[in-house]
């Protein structure tokens, strides 16, 4: 079954762990970021417009792109769809609840999930379209494309509704596990047919998009340990896709390459990360659990760089920008890496507050939000 034709799909969420969950990986050692050191910038990114869209709370709010636009939320309702070439709204919604998830858009629809599981959709003009109940807590953006609009609960329960009406379509249950990190966990479309998604206890699958069953479904890695919270296993992050090789990564566990058609392992390494990876048709990179950055070979999962200069600081989702590897950290840095060795090539400085979700193009401007819900448009020269 050929789910996939030739697609590039950037990683856009990021994910927030407890504190519990840390220690369990660190054995409670004391973290000391590492200090930022010189260089000399082999890249010029200029930032070339700024805006606000209220800040993020304890969720994680993650901006996604369609075309040369750009859509971002805050946890205090504000909805808002911007021209990234100019920074300049072109509308801005506030919805009479409060947020904890979003964003997801095809242009048409854009998604948010409310503090008490509803689901609001808003048509292309900014206009509350519909909304709906989630069979759960939603801290996760929605994904949104092929007709629908797909929510992910806490516990792992994927519900799709109908783009347009708001009817349900199908919910996908996938096991219970006694413990999973309170994480932002994404879902990433294969072409029209299938949708990928990564759940609490190391298991990754793709969903049909028509009627909610799964092609398949496999294991990144399996849980270990005696204590349960030894034992967490999460996939962290929504998986990548590159033509027809997905990857992903688990807390505690592994990360690991797929045949996106088939769900069988290409290769699988030990690697633990929080955060999230990103992919090319080459390279997969990640910062791990101590935000010690990596690359790995897409074909064959051998190293291929590590970049130790930024541990402990707390990096974000990574995103692929050409030759670059783009990641911000917990003071509000966005550093750009050399996709080749993983030496710095740039960096800029935002506001001061934490990048958690990764950076998104929207046309020829890279687009950051910050925990304080600032967004800065950044231009590469």
């Amino acid at each position: 079954m050929n789910l996939l034709k030739r697609t590039v799909v950037p990683v856009a969420l990021a994910m927030t762990v407890l504190a519990l969950a840390a220690c369990s990986s660190t054995k409670d050692v004391r973290r000391v970021p590492v200090p930022l050191t010189e260089f000399k910038p082999a890249l010029d990114v200029q930032q070339v417009w700024s805006s606000s869209v209220g800040k993020a709370g304890r969720y994680l709010f993650a901006p996604v792109a369609v075309g040369d636009m750009v859509y971002a939320a805050g946890e205090n309702g504000s909805v808002a769809k911007i021209d990234a070439a100019s920074g300049k709204d072109v509308w801005r919604t506030k919805l009479k609840d409060d947020l904890s998830a979003g964003v997801g858009s095809d242009g048409n629809f854009t998604a948010v999930g409310g503090l008490k599981g509803d689901v609001y959709v808003l048509d292309s003009n900014g206009k509350l379209s519909w909304q709906a109940k989630a069979p759960g807590e939603i801290i996760s953006p929605p994904l949104v494309g092929n007709g629908l609009v797909i929510v992910r609960t806490i516990d792992g329960q994927i519900v799709a509704f109908n783009a347009q009406t708001g009817e349900q379509k199908w919910l996908y249950r996938n096991r219970a596990v006694p413990l999973n990190l309170r994480v932002s966990a994404g879902m990433t479309f294969a072409g029209d047919q299938a949708v990928l998604a990564g759940f609490p206890g190391g298991s990754f699958a793709a969903i049909n998009v028509q009627s909610g069953d799964a092609f398949w479904e496999t294991p990144v890695s399996y849980p270990k340990g005696v204590t349960e919270v030894e034992r967490i296993n999460d996939v962290s992050g929504p998986p990548t896709l590159v033509g027809a090789t997905t990857c992903a990564v688990t807390f505690q566990g592994q990360l690991g390459c797929f045949d996106a058609n088939s769900g069988r392992p290409m290769w699988q390494k030990p690697f633990s990360s929080t955060s999230g990876i990103a992919q090319d048709e080459s390279t997969v990179v990640g910062g791990d659990d101590w935000s010690v950055v990596k690359a790995f070979s897409v074909s064959t999962g051998e190293p291929t760089w590590t970049n130790e200069k930024l541990k402990s600081r707390d990096v974000s989702v990574p995103a692929l920008l050409g030759h670059a590897v783009v990641l911000g950290d917990y003071q509000g840095y966005v550093h750009f890496l050399s996709l080749d060795d993983g030496s710095f090539v740039s960096r800029v400085k935002t506001d001061g507050s934490p990048i958690a979700a990764a950076p998104v193009l929207a046309g020829n401007t890279l687009v950051v939000l910050t925990k304080d819900g600032d967004l800065y448009g950044l231009r590469p020269h």
